[in-house]
C-alpha cells in the first residue's frame, strides 16, 4: 500500500497508536497523532511523538484532525465516539491499526482471538514455534503493537497476533493464513450497545477475508463458536477436550492427539508433559498444537515447546508462597469467565479478590464455585457494592479500599493451604491505568510480606 506524502491521522496516543505513527511516518506518511486524554496524563507518550518529530495534540480533537487522507484508530477509542463518527459523516475512510499494519507485513500471520486465553495463547504459539526453529514474533494486544514489528517480519517467518474484538471492529483486507478462535463469551458488550451479536460479529470479522488457502481452528467444545462457524471456504480444524475427532487435536485417556487429514493420528505429547496446568490451559495447548501441526512443526519440536512453556504475567501467575500460602496474581482476569477458570484451577480454600469496573457482570456465573471453593471475599473498587450486595448473605464479604490493604488482609485471614487469588473479574480503570499496573501492584505488595 503506497502512503508516501498521504496525511494520515492516528486516533490514540498509546502503544498501539505511536506504532501506528512510526510506520507511517517510515512508510513516507506525514502522520498526526490526537487523544483526549491530557498532556499530563499522556507525559511520555507526548516527548516521544515530539522527539520522532511526528505531530500531535492532546487534551481533544481539533479540526486538523481531520484534514488527512485516512484516520487510524486504537482499539481502545470507541466505535461511537465523536471522532469516529465525525469522521464517518466526512466521508474519511477509518481503518484500525491492526489493518494498516497488516498492509506492510511480508510473514506467515496467526491471528488468535477468543474473550479468554488470547494472551496465553498468543506467547504459547510464539514460544513453540521459535523452539521449533521457526522465526516468530508475538504483537498485537500483547507486548508490542504490531506497527511495530510488522517491517521487521520476513517472508519465511511469523507473526503470533493477539486480536481483540475492538482492534477487528475497523479491518478491510486483513486476512491471517491461521485464525483461531479460543472461545466465545460475553464481555465489553458495553461497547457493544449491549448486544452479545454484536460482539459475536467483531470477533468473527478474524476469518471474513480468509479463503480455502487458508485456515480456521477454532474450540468445538464452545457452543457458541460451533454454531458461528464460518460459511465461507476456509478450512476449519476443530480442538476438543471432550470429543474424538476426525480432524483436528483433541485428547484421549491421558494423551494429546492430532488427527490429520489424511485419517492418520498422532500422539503429540503427555497431558502430564504440559508446563501449565489447568483444563483452560489444556485448550489453548490444543489450539497451539493444531496452529503448529498445520504449519507442519514435527511431533519431536512441538513437544519440546509444549514442556517448556511457563505461561505469560498477569495470568494465574505464582507471585510467592508464604508458610503455606500461595498468592496468585491473576489481574488479566477481566470478565467472569476467566474467573470461572481461575476458581476451577485450585482445590484449597481460596481468599478471592473480587472488584474494579464492572462490565455487566452476571455473577451467578460463578456462584457455586464461590460456595464451594471460596472462603472469604474482599472487593474493590467501584463495583464493590455490587459484589458485596450480591456475595455477602453466601459468604464473608469485605469491601476494601485498596489492592494493597486486600494483601495485607488476606495474609493475615490465610492459614496454610490456602490461596489468595487477584482475579478482579472487572476491568482496572477505576483504580489503574491497566490490568499490568494491577498485577503489578499486587506483586509488589505480597513481595513486601
Amino acid at each position: 500500500m503506497d502512503i508516501n506524502r498521504k496525511k494520515i491521522s492516528v486516533i490514540g496516543a498509546v502503544r498501539s497508536g505511536i506504532g501506528a505513527a512510526k510506520l507511517i511516518k517510515k512508510m513516507g506518511g506525514i502522520p498526526f497523532v490526537s487523544d483526549i486524554a491530557s498532556k499530563e496524563k499522556l507525559g511520555d507518550e507526548i516527548s516521544l511523538l515530539i522527539n520522532e518529530k511526528i505531530g500531535c495534540e492532546a487534551g481533544g480533537h481539533t479540526e486538523r484532525v481531520f484534514d488527512c487522507d485516512l484516520i487510524i484508530t486504537s482499539p481502545g477509542v470507541p466505535n461511537d465516539s465523536y471522532v469516529l463518527s465525525e469522521a464517518s459523516r466526512r466521508g474519511i475512510k477509518v481503518v484500525s491499526e491492526l489493518e494498516f499494519a497488516s498492509w506492510f507485513c511480508k510473514g506467515t500471520v496467526v491471528a488468535i482471538t477468543g474473550t479468554n486465553g488470547k494472551t496465553t495463547t498468543t506467547s504459547f504459539c510464539s514460544h513453540v514455534l521459535n523452539e521449533a526453529g521457526m522465526k516468530c514474533y508475538s504483537a498485537g494486544n500483547i507486548g508490542n503493537a504490531f506497527s511495530e514489528i510488522a517491517l521487521e517480519v520476513k517472508e519465511d517467518e511469523y507473526v503470533s497476533l493477539e486480536v481483540s474484538s475492538f482492534q477487528l471492529d475497523h479491518i478491510e483486507e486483513f486476512k491471517p493464513k491461521i485464525s483461531v478462535m479460543l472461545n466465545i463469551t460475553p464481555d465489553h458488550l458495553n461497547r457493544y450497545d449491549k448486544s452479545f451479536e454484536k460482539y459475536i460479529n467483531s470477533k468473527m470479522n478474524v476469518c471474513k477475508n480468509q479463503d480455502s488457502n487458508d485456515f480456521y481452528i477454532y474450540n468445538a467444545d464452545d457452543k457458541r463458536v460451533e454454531v458461528n462457524l464460518p460459511h465461507h471456504s476456509v478450512e476449519k480444524i476443530p480442538f476438543s477436550i471432550s470429543k474424538t475427532l476426525s480432524y483436528g487435536a483433541f485428547v484421549k485417556g491421558d494423551k494429546i492427539m492430532f488427527a490429520n487429514s489424511n485419517n492418520t493420528r498422532d500422539i503429540v505429547c503427555s497431558k502430564t508433559e504440559l508446563s501449565l496446568k489447568g483444563e483452560h490451559n489444556l485448550l489453548n495447548a490444543l489450539a497451539v498444537v493444531s496452529i503448529a501441526k498445520t504449519l507442519g512443526v514435527e511431533n519431536s519440536e512441538l513437544r519440546k515447546g509444549l514442556e517448556s512453556f511457563e505461561g505469560v504475567e498477569h495470568r494465574l501467575e505464582l507471585v510467592r508462597e508464604i508458610d503455606g500460602v500461595k498468592f496468585i496474581n491473576d489481574s488479566k482476569a477481566t470478565n467472569i469467565d476467566a474467573v470461572w477458570y481461575a476458581l476451577r484451577s485450585f482445590d484449597g480454600p481460596i481468599l478471592l479478590i473480587l472488584g474494579g469496573k464492572d462490565k455487566g457482570n452476571d455473577y451467578n456465573k460463578i456462584l457455586e464455585l464461590v460456595k464451594n471453593r471460596v472462603k472469604k471475599i474482599y472487593a474493590i473498587g467501584s463495583s464493590a457494592q455490587k459484589i458485596y450486595d450480591f456475595f455477602s448473605d453466601i459468604i464473608s464479604v469485605e469491601k476494601v479500599d485498596s489492592l494493597e490493604s486486600c494483601v495485607q488482609i488476606a495474609h493475615k485471614d490465610s492459614v496454610p493451604g490456602e490461596v489468595v487469588l487477584l482475579s478482579p473479574a472487572c476491568a482496572s480503570f477505576d483504580m489503574f491505568d491497566n490490568y499490568e499496573q494491577r498485577g503489578k501492584v499486587f506483586k509488589n505488595e505480597v513481595k513486601k510480606l
